[in-house]
């Protein structure tokens, strides 16, 4: 049994049920996070449609939101999801830019790991967030059928 994520005619993904709901589970807890709808619709008739005006911006602050954390437990929870969503995105030809994404996060930063040994850890290299992102997403759209 399957599921489908669709965006028009189109299937963007088309998991197994227990990831399709395990993934709508933390789309409602993200959705949450972030105070957006995702644009992700209700599964109906195993079925889920995206709708584009409300999935981009969710997409740009989920990534967003990644890129000003350097919180090791919170990045490690949310990574997968967030690459998930990435896949997803590109599949729907949502346009991300990149640099503006990556760029060293200014001003007050959310979700800091502070460490007894360690002090304040800094987020990655901007190069090197927006390369390991993509890198996850590509090896997990390789996994993920239409």
């Amino acid at each position: 049994m399957s599921q489908d994520f669709l965006l028009g005619d189109e299937t963007l993904w088309n998991p197994s049920n227990g990831a399709a709901r395990l993934f709508c589970q933390q789309v409602e807890l993200f959705e949450a996070e972030l105070g957006l709808p995702s644009g992700i619709g209700p599964m109906h008739s195993d079925e889920s449609q995206l709708d584009p005006s409300l999935f981009t911006p969710f997409v740009h602050a989920l990534l967003t939101r990644h890129r000003h954390t350097s919180h090791a437990i919170i990045l490690t929870l949310s990574e997968g999801f967030t690459a998930t969503v990435l896949v997803l995105a590109e599949r729907a030809g949502i346009a991300l830019n990149w640099a503006e994404l990556a760029a060293r996060p200014q001003g007050a930063r959310s979700d800091i790991q502070v460490g007894a040994s360690t002090g304040m850890s800094l987020p990655p290299e901007p190069d090197a967030w927006a390369a390991s992102l993509r890198e996850k997403a590509a090896h997990l759209s390789r996994r993920m059928p239409r």
